[in-house]
């Protein structure tokens, strides 16, 4: 009986293998307490392999804190450059909402390791806050000359919805609970998107 071998994993492959070790285990050890060897035994490989793809332990921890908002920061771009009504908030903030909760690992990465590394922190808000920002900031600056939102601020005001929809998102228990159903996710992003179109004043 003939036996076929499963052809070697690519690079990319076996790249993508290191990253998704390197970020269950940096989420749930921490980044000082995993070694290289914990790494390679995670992904599979030998420890060496490692250093074919990353010059170092750090090299590993900036590459998971920051690829991964690559897809939420593209989500968010084409979320907002198609969406029919600017009433519709509601529908993208429920959206990264759920993305973000899906994400839970990198989150906490993210909030674990910046505090300890200022690289990292400035590689994020470089490229992850700061594009964020600016995609939102031209989405709200073109509603206010149409008109359909009040002359203000437009980075202001892309802020505070990121902000909104970020915290709800990172947060255990703040707004909701970490598990919460579609159906309470929906309610709390229709609430944050009502506060956020319409402030808390009563009209006049």
């Amino acid at each position: 009986m003939r036996v076929f071998n499963s052809p070697p994993p690519s690079e990319a492959q076996t790249r993508t293998r290191i990253l998704q070790a390197a970020l269950r285990l940096f989420s749930s050890q921490g980044f000082a307490s995993t070694t290289t060897r914990d790494l390679a035994q995670k992904a599979g490989v030998a420890e060496g392999t490692l250093f074919r793809y990353f010059p170092n332990k750090k090299a590993i921890l900036v590459e998971v804190a920051t690829s991964g908002w690559v897809e939420i920061l593209t989500d968010l771009l084409t979320e907002l450059s198609e969406m029919g009504s600017y009433k519709a908030i509601a529908q993208v903030m429920r959206r990264r909402m759920w993305n973000l909760q899906q994400n839970a690992d990198l989150m906490r990465v993210c909030f674990m390791e910046v505090q300890f590394h200022p690289d990292l922190r400035d590689r994020i808000q470089i490229e992850v806050i700061g594009k964020m920002t600016d995609v939102a900031e031209a989405f709200f600056q073109t509603a206010m000359d149409k008109g359909i939102y009040r002359q203000t601020d437009a980075k202001l005001v892309a802020k505070v919805f990121l902000g909104m929809f970020a915290i709800a998102g990172f947060s255990d228990n703040t707004l909701m609970s970490p598990d919460a159903s579609p159906q309470e996710m929906q309610q709390m992003a229709e609430g944050l998107a009502d506060i956020f179109l319409n402030g808390v004043l009563a009209k006049e």
